[in-house]
């Protein structure tokens, strides 16, 4: 809701004093792509805690719902190409040049 485009974007203005630093993607690329996007990157942690200020890649496929069977994590919107990542407190300059240079392996 943190985009101006999004349908309860107003609402969420009312509701919060800024938004989230966390997103979820999906990259254009199978598991084995994904896998090599997050040990490329150099300043996201792979980890599935979300609690510090280190910026954190996590990829709910293996990680956070790898107990579940595909058609469930499918159920619930958990492809083999969703990577969430928790931006911390790092220069968002640096955070992006990370990420770019980490698609570029795709």
């Amino acid at each position: 809701p943190g985009l101006p485009d999004h349908p309860q974007h107003e609402l969420a203005k009312r509701q919060m004093r800024g938004f989230g630093g966390m997103i979820a993607v999906f990259l254009k690329t199978d598991r084995a792509g994904v896998d090599r996007f997050c040990q490329s990157l150099r300043l996201f942690s792979l980890a599935s805690s979300l609690g510090g200020v280190e910026s954190l890649v996590g990829y709910p496929a293996t990680m956070s719902h790898e107990g579940l069977t595909e058609a469930e994590r499918l159920e619930r919107g958990i492809t083999d190409n969703l990577v969430r990542l928790s931006v911390g407190i790092e220069h968002p300059d640096d955070l992006i040049a990370d990420l770019a240079q980490a698609l570029e392996r795709l």
